[in-house]
């Protein structure tokens, strides 16, 4: 399927609570059967089924067979094969076990046929325990830094397609994201130290169901967080068109209560790059230093030229 045309110079920009209201769509999921959940897609900036978007609808399914006092702790899953964003895709939920405090569930999203992604995710009931974490790192104030629509024009002469800074724009439009240092993007050819910072949260308010807004974290965390590996090598990603990727696998933790709607910061590094593969690996905050989610995923990254 070809990406859907994207804004031209003269359109207006990306109505962020539109977008919003559309992303909350996808992650509503038809019922079809006991356990059985059809999602859609939407256009994205490439051909083909954005994995935050997969894992985020997954998750959503893995929930929905879940008692609401059970809220997620983890979910590691794995990209199979590249998704249509023209076909639906089908959920099914196995029901692993019941436990007395965790809930398990496993995720196979399948589309013409055969599984394109794979879910395991549990959930635990609320309890008192040991709490320590690290400390919070340093970064700029959010509201200090250039919002998506005022830094992304300056970078589009570095993108082999005039309309990727629009594209991204509208594929990231329900989400403000805004980077505490410079994207790969903006400076191509320069070797940097492997780690990247963005503030983000949605670009509205949600309901107070924390099923929704771990979704939506999931959502973002498939975003950026595999520019560190290409800080590393001086490398601007796929609007550059110097290297080709796809996230393999991902790993995410839920160590306390978030709000998705509320700034978040994603700190993010790459502790290697081997092999075609480069791995990164995050930590996710409250605006007030609380460690909410880490992060591990590992993706295909192949340079070109």
């Amino acid at each position: 399927m070809s990406i859907a045309p994207s804004s031209g110079p003269g359109d207006p920009p990306p109505d962020p609570g539109a977008a919003l209201d559309d992303l909350l769509g996808l992650l509503d999921l038809e019922p079809i059967e006991r356990d059985i959940f059809r999602g859609q897609s939407r256009p994205t900036i490439v051909p083909r089924v954005f994995g935050g978007q997969v894992a985020a609808q997954a998750l959503v399914a893995a929930g929905r067979t879940v008692p609401a006092d059970r809220g997620a702790h983890s979910l590691h899953a794995y990209f199979l094969r590249m998704g249509d964003p023209g076909a639906p895709i089908v959920y099914t939920v196995d029901r692993i076990r019941d436990g007395m405090s965790f809930t398990t569930r496993r995720v196979v999203a399948v589309q013409h046929g055969r599984p394109i992604f794979h879910l395991s995710a549990s959930f635990q009931r609320y309890e008192e325990g040991l709490d320590h974490q690290a400390p919070m790192p340093p970064a700029p104030d959010p509201d200090t830094l250039p919002t998506a629509a005022e830094a992304l024009p300056s970078y589009a002469r570095h993108f082999t397609d005039p309309a990727a800074a629009e594209r991204l724009l509208e594929a990231r439009a329900a989400v403000d994201l805004r980077y505490a240092n410079p994207p790969p993007y903006a400076t191509v050819g320069e070797v940097r130290e492997p780690r990247s910072q963005v503030w983000f949260r949605t670009a509205g308010k949600l309901d107070d169901d924390p099923l929704l807004h771990v979704c939506l974290a999931t959502y973002v965390s498939d975003m950026t967080l595999l520019d560190s590996v290409l800080l590393a090598h001086g490398r601007g990603g796929w609007a550059v068109g110097d290297v080709m990727g796809a996230s393999l696998d991902h790993a995410m933790w839920f160590h306390r209560p978030f709000r998705a709607d509320e700034w978040l910061l994603y700190d993010q590094e790459s502790p290697s790059a081997a092999g075609g593969r480069g791995l990164g690996q995050a930590r996710i905050w409250t605006r007030d230093g609380r460690l909410a989610i880490s992060v591990i995923q590992e993706g295909v990254i192949r340079a070109l030229g």
